[in-house]
């Protein structure tokens, strides 16, 4: 019989910062050796849940605990922090908050050395473990010079290297492209079966995780525990829906063709699920429901014409890449981390100069613009909040660009609060950004370039690290500029955002051009998914399992019919 190794009874903590109780009367017991998800809306709680499990809270994060939790049957209030890091490794949200050393290798060294691990058996734990993560070949490399993806690599094998018990991970799948974040799922699923070490996930990307087992996930709203529950019985509910959470596309889908999902026909894995009498259900929904025609297109407005770009003259990020983006267009740029998606926004905000080619806006080469000069027509919003903000206080951060500019004071008000609504930041509104959640300050640059209302928006992983609600409010708003007919270009490793919401997606592989196609298309090419570090959608899959007649068809129409069915709720 397992044994407890995290018991939570009647626990709340406040923070000295907040009025209430962030999370309250929790009670929740994880065994040894078990994989729990732990998922919930910002702001529901669920990483001050996880602060309290590692000793961030109250050590770092100062406030108030009630209440028992107890760590191997010890009273957490009485350990120290260093205590808790011996039996708890953490992965944080923040990759650039957890980094200590110079290089790769002496990060993930890190706790070896404080242990005064000898120096030949350091290397090998390095090196086996920076295999394991695929950070290998740059153990030379500065961490802060890595792409996000990267970066998230090194602080799992940072955390992997040490003999801890718990293995905490919150939203380890933030920063990773969808072929990467598949391997970091099945690392830890192997982690957690080979080692029998404890495994709690904090995390958004609900179909991600159940790629492998979970025993439980676990459901905090406003600070409460509200559902405990094995994956198949909580897929069989709309619990995820009406707490504001994203259920794998695959559930959907099935839910609109009007199949009563059963917990018995295993719904967790749409690899091993039974479809059974489902598939004439999907058969003759996906047959009645209408085809959208094609969008006419617009005239264009960017061009990359065989732009080239290298950091050094030895190696190239990108060679030869073309395409174009028409005016009041909705793009997807995706690929496999360290394709070069981040260097291209570089190029286009004026950051670096291409080593050939041109950059077209309206016909114009814009090669010799200043930063400033485009930043009156680009808008971009970064990747690390924590690189864009300057202020101390939420609105004056959002409102920094606008007073720089002169506008008047009532007028900045009224747009601020318009885009803070929007953006699910109304209520923080005289808060310190300090206090802010990491999604939530990702939210903060997100407002601060919408309030410009530039002519193109750039936004590198604009819906990292929020929850669906967030998620949806955030892209339904850049839809609404979208339709105003300014151009919206997005960054991502969100295959659902790039199904969802973009009419095209340009994807790189190795600084290259490797597709120009639609979503659903992109999605279901095997070719293209590999090259890519892309993943083939469950959607497709579930096509194929049924035996729909035209499966790639079936993905692109179940698409067109979602967006109708969120746009009709809404209104």
């Amino acid at each position: 019989m397992r044994k407890p190794i995290i018991e939570f009874k009647n626990f709340s903590f406040q923070y000295h910062a907040q009025a209430k109780p962030t999370i309250k009367h929790i009670n929740l017991t994880i065994y040894e050796g078990e994989k729990v998800l732990i998922v919930g809306p910002s702001g529901s709680g669920k990483s001050t849940i996880s602060n309290c499990i590692n000793g961030l809270a109250p050590f770092f994060y100062e406030g108030e605990m009630t209440g028992s939790l107890k760590i191997k049957g010890k009273e957490t209030k009485d350990m120290s922090i260093f205590e808790l890091s011996e039996i708890v490794g953490t992965v944080l949200q923040d990759p650039d908050g957890q980094f200590v050393g110079l290089t790769v290798a002496e990060d993930i060294a890190f706790k070896l050395e404080n242990e005064c691990v000898d120096q030949p058996v350091m290397q090998e734990r390095v090196k086996v473990v920076s295999e394991l993560v695929g950070i290998d070949s740059h153990l030379e490399s500065e961490p802060h010079h890595l792409s996000g993806g990267q970066k998230q690599r090194v602080t799992l094998g940072g955390v992997m290297v040490g003999d801890v018990d718990i293995l905490l991970f919150d939203e380890p799948l933030a920063n990773l492209d969808p072929a990467t974040g598949k391997l970091a799922v099945e690392l830890i699923d192997r982690l957690n079966n080979t080692s029998q070490k404890t495994v709690v996930i904090v995390e958004h990307r609900l179909e991600d995780v159940l790629h492998s087992d979970v025993d439980r996930i676990i459901i905090v709203q406003e600070g409460e525990i509200v559902l405990d529950k094995p994956p198949a019985d909580l897929l069989a509910l709309d619990a995820l829906t009406k707490t504001g959470l994203r259920e794998p596309l695959y559930i959907t889908a099935l839910k609109y063709a009007g199949c009563h999902v059963k917990p018995e026909d295993r719904p967790q894995h749409i690899s091993r699920m039974q479809l059974g009498d489902y598939k004439d259900k999907l058969s003759g929904w996906y047959s009645s429901i209408s085809k959208e025609k094609a969008k006419e297109k617009r005239p264009v407005l960017l061009e990359f014409d065989k732009v080239s770009f290298g950091y050094t003259k030895e190696k190239m990020t990108l060679l030869d890449v073309s395409f174009k983006v028409h005016k009041g267009e909705m793009l997807s740029i995706v690929g496999k981390n360290g394709a070069g998606k981040s260097t291209l926004a570089k190029l286009l905000c004026g950051f670096y100069k291409p080593t050939k080619g041109s950059i077209l806006f309206d016909s114009r080469d814009i090669i010799h613009d200043t930063i400033k000069e485009r930043a009156e027509k680009i808008g971009m919003v970064m990747q690390n909040p924590n690189q864009m903000i300057s202020k101390t206080m939420l609105f004056d951060e959002v409102a920094l660009g606008l007073r720089v500019r002169g506008v008047p004071e009532e007028e900045v008000s009224k747009r601020v609060y318009e885009v803070l609504q929007i953006c699910g930041l109304y209520p923080y509104r005289s808060w310190p950004i300090s206090a802010l959640s990491f999604g939530q300050k990702k939210r903060v640059t997100i407002a601060a370039i919408l309030v410009l209302k530039p002519e193109v928006i750039l936004l590198d992983e604009p819906t990292a690290g929020q929850d669906f609600k967030h998620y949806t409010e955030i892209m339904e708003f850049l839809k609404q500029l979208n339709q105003k007919g300014i151009t919206i270009i997005m960054i991502t490793h969100d295959m659902h955002l790039m199904l969802e919401y973009t009419d095209r997606a340009i994807v790189l592989a190795d600084g290259t051009v490797v597709a120009d196609d639609t979503g659903a298309h992109i999605l279901t090419d095997a070719k293209i998914t590999k090259k890519a570090n892309l993943k083939e959608t469950s959607l497709y899959e579930l096509a194929l399992k049924a035996k729909l007649s035209e499966p790639r068809s079936f993905v692109q129409c179940f698409i067109d019919y979602d967006r109708r069915m969120r746009t009709k709720c809404r209104n």
